[in-house]
């Protein structure tokens, strides 16, 4: 049986959450992160059921407390309770795949992460996937763990199977040293049921611990269409990366060789934390939901562009901004924090 990554529009069950807590970096700022976590859970909520990995019990009792004072119905909240290192969902969560002959039959592969290179602790976040398959997975999905090191937010893919990455991160030696570009390929072929490959080798985010994420820079839309961070000021120390990407996007061609339909998206003003280190402050990481996006924004005149140009890539959903400047200044942004879960992955989901 063959499968293939699901792309992020795909119907969802819910998204998966792991909250933050005083045994992590976001320590000091709990009391600004934690009103955007509510905040996401409204929206997520309205629309798919939620799922949030608690650090104890204790973290569960706290969060519980913050969902009923936000009158969020708590009938469409799963909890998970392990232990973690920290929150970024996005990259320590399943990546799940439907059967591309019968899409209800799902895989969800639980691959390796390891702190982005071994720069931070990860094993307990690297047991988080187990323990979330063995409590809420439906038991007709198939589960499956890899030593390859991967990491959502590395990797972007559309309904035809063309997966979109950058060579700074999928090729870092600090991720999986002894594959070559081709195993690793091979790899993304046969796990992920990947067709072709958009490799991005130009374009960064200052302030970015990933090396190069994907989903900070360039998102799969429907249609072939590329969603991107556009840098207009010559002055910024990325224009010239961000407009080499610009160019090596405009030269990639889909499978009947025409080129993908581009949307640029606007460039924040910089924003710098108090030790005046640069934020990755990016519209490019928004997360699809059930009938909505939710985008990230950062009080910069820019915002409102930001969604409208989010609009255009996705005119069916309604487009929901965040202001998520709490949570760069740990370094990653909306998308970062979340994982979806596809239609078919909890047990006793409706279908």
């Amino acid at each position: 049986m063959n499968f293939r990554l699901l792309p992020e529009w795909a119907e969802q069950d819910a998204v998966m959450l792991t909250w933050p807590h005083k045994d992590t970096d976001w320590a000091d700022n709990l009391a600004r992160v934690e009103p955007v976590y509510i905040e996401l859970a409204k929206h997520i909520t309205t629309q798919q059921k939620l799922v949030i990995v608690a650090h104890n019990s204790a973290l569960k009792m706290h969060i519980t407390a913050l969902l009923n004072s936000a009158n969020i119905s708590l009938n469409r909240v799963h909890f998970v309770v392990t232990p973690t290192n920290d929150t970024w969902a996005r990259d320590h969560g399943p990546l799940t795949c439907s059967a591309i002959d019968s899409p209800e039959q799902l895989k969800v592969y639980d691959f390796t992460f390891n702190g982005w290179g071994n720069k931070f602790e990860s094993a307990l976040d690297n047991q988080i996937n187990r323990t979330l398959v063995k409590e809420l997975s439906s038991k007709k999905n198939h589960y499956q763990a890899l030593d390859m090191v991967l990491e959502g937010g590395g990797i972007e893919i559309n309904e035809h199977g063309v997966l979109l990455t950058t060579s700074e991160c999928l090729l870092n030696k600090n991720r999986n040293p002894n594959l070559n570009p081709s195993d690793i390929e091979a790899l993304l072929k046969a796990h992920l049921g990947a067709t072709d490959f958009l490799w991005i080798d130009h374009g960064y985010l200052a302030g970015d611990d990933t090396d190069s994420h994907i989903d900070t820079l360039v998102r799969f839309a429907p249609n072939n269409t590329l969603v991107y961070v556009q840098c207009d000021d010559k002055s910024d120390e990325h224009f010239s990366a961000l407009n080499a990407m610009q160019k090596q996007l405009q030269s990639f061609k889909t499978a009947d060789r025409t080129p993908y339909k581009l949307i640029e998206l606007p460039w924040p003003k910089a924003v710098y934390d108090d030790e005046n280190t640069r934020l990755p402050a990016t519209y490019a990481n928004y997360l699809i939901i059930n009938n909505a996006v939710l985008v990230p924004t950062y009080n910069d005149v820019n915002d409102q562009r930001a969604l409208a140009q989010v609009q255009k890539a996705y005119p069916d959903h309604t487009i929901i901004g965040v202001n998520c400047l709490p949570i760069i200044e740990q370094f990653g942004s909306l998308h970062c924090i979340t994982m979806q879960l596809p239609r078919g992955f909890l047990a006793g989901a409706a279908q």
